[in-house]
């Protein structure tokens, strides 16, 4: 690993912002998903809640451009469960939503721990979701449409959120709590020796301050051990 780019991902990291999300609600085309994850990931979002409508779309696909790899992806069974695990970490779902209490998207205070509803591309924010969100907002239309497409409408208003927080300093210093950056650097510095870890329930092992193994033929002999003794099970 080059210098340069360990130094990009520890200040990609230390931009990372906790305490904004999105939740999907049965978005099905893997494109939208995929642009959706795109943008989260630029406006430094590292985690994304998704309810599937189907077993057989997920977020890995090519449209990502790779954006997958940098964005956790937690999955709910329905989006109430979702919504409820959010607000009861104190997070303020709002949803993307053209109703009569809605607000402007930009006279929303984003600086606070905020979950972005997105509704399937069909059918919108479903009942459910729109009665348990805390906010509706909408982007004001100047055409003869009423809607962007989902994944356009997110860039829009996740846009907003940055450019509020970036007023706020919050991309000044690390949000991420220490136990989760050190999990995130190691992941992106050496993805497969952590997937190696992940399959074998092994512990991550050290880095150094370049982001390669402290000691790496210590981490070989213990892989090594390891896989020796499931072998006489």
């Amino acid at each position: 690993m080059t210098p340069e780019r360990y130094e990009r991902i520890r200040k990609t990291l230390e931009m990372r912002q906790p305490d904004l999300t999105v939740i999907t609600d049965e978005v099905y085309k893997p494109h939208n998903l995929a642009a959706i994850a795109r943008t989260c990931d630029a406006v430094g979002i590292p985690k994304i809640h998704c309810v599937w409508p189907r077993d057989r779309y997920r977020l890995k696909t090519a449209a990502t451009a790779g954006s997958s790899d940098w964005i956790e992806v937690q999955t709910h069974a329905d989006i109430e469960t979702g919504i409820r695990e959010l607000q009861n970490n104190g997070v303020k779902v709002v949803a993307a939503h053209l109703t009569d209490r809605a607000i402007d998207y930009r006279d929303y205070d984003f600086t606070q721990p905020t979950a972005l509803l997105m509704g399937t591309e069909k059918e919108g924010v479903s009942d459910a979701a729109s009665d348990m969100a805390d906010e509706h907002l909408i982007i004001p239309m100047r055409g003869m449409v009423q809607s962007f497409n989902v994944s356009v409408a997110a860039a829009i208003i996740l846009n907003e959120a940055h450019y509020q927080r970036q007023a706020a300093g919050m991309y000044n210093e690390q949000r991420l709590p220490d136990e989760w950056f050190d999990r995130l650097l190691f992941e992106w510095c050496q993805p497969k020796i952590a997937l190696l870890c992940r399959e074998n329930n092994l512990s991550y092992p050290d880095l150094r301050e370049d982001g390669e193994l402290a000691d790496p033929q210590g981490f070989s002999d213990l892989y090594n051990a390891h896989r020796a003794a499931k072998k006489k099970r």
